[in-house]
């Protein structure tokens, strides 16, 4: 007699079968990316309009083209920038569902939780950013340190974009915080005891951590991640005791 195969366990995968998963993960991730950058195609010069207040509003400050290919390549980049935000829930939604796998049944229900979080928390940081921090910052780095030698500050359409998207995911993905902290209280890994406990080191740690990853040297502008990064430290904090208790509850019941 043949002896039927068993199924294997979704956790238990062998290497091909998750490079098979993570495959499908980057098609279907890129295939997302290249329709929206099509769309993104035909509103990227009034995107780039508004992604240019931040200094436009700024008096005797002007863009420049240096190479006759800058105003095609700035179209191009600012075009996968609208691409990769339109299908972020995709992404996102793609990414979380790679790690599924690893995930007891019971527990796959929160994934349905945590993808929107992500999405959500990473827009807020992206929009603090932009409407907050990233005003200030180039109004600070572009007119202070002039000294006694006038000059007339040009930037270069590149160099700007560059900048600002760099800005922009620094603080998107520094607003995940939550989602890894909650990850790991509710697997176990930490509580919001000990989260409580390390105030004093975790202060520490997210003005490092501000040094390390903001864009620029500047203290006024680490300052400014700094400082949601511990309010989102403490937002951790509370959510942890529910998620500790419902896991205490969990393991009571088993």
């Amino acid at each position: 007699m043949r002896r039927r195969k068993r199924p294997l366990d979704e956790g238990n995968l062998p290497l091909m079968e998750h490079i098979i998963a993570l495959r499908k993960v980057l098609v279907i991730a890129a295939y997302a990316i290249a329709l929206g950058t099509i769309i993104g195609w035909f509103i990227s010069d009034l995107t780039f309009a508004y992604l240019a207040t931040p200094v436009t509003r700024l008096q005797k400050i002007m863009f420049i083209t240096t190479t006759p290919m800058e105003p095609m390549l700035v179209k191009f980049k600012v075009s996968v920038f609208i691409g990769v935000a339109l299908s972020l829930p995709v992404i996102m939604w793609q990414i979380w569902s790679f790690v599924l796998p690893a995930l007891k049944q019971n527990e796959r229900k929160y994934l349905y939780m945590i993808v929107p979080s992500s999405v959500l928390l990473f827009l807020g940081g992206a929009a603090l950013c932009f409407y907050v921090v990233l005003p200030i910052g180039i109004k600070f780095l572009l007119l202070t340190g002039g000294g006694g030698v006038q000059s007339t500050p040009f930037v270069t359409k590149t160099s700007y974009l560059g900048f600002l998207l760099t800005f922009l995911l620094t603080f998107g993905l520094v607003f995940q915080l939550p989602i890894v902290l909650l990850i790991l209280i509710r697997i176990g890994l930490l509580s919001p005891q000990t989260l409580a406990k390390k105030r004093r080191w975790a202060i520490l740690t997210i003005v490092i951590m501000a040094a390390v990853v903001s864009p620029t040297p500047d203290l006024f502008t680490q300052l400014l991640m700094a400082g949601p990064m511990y309010l989102l430290y403490e937002m951790s904090i509370w959510l942890g005791y529910l998620v500790s208790r419902r896991r205490e509850k969990e393991l009571a019941a088993k």
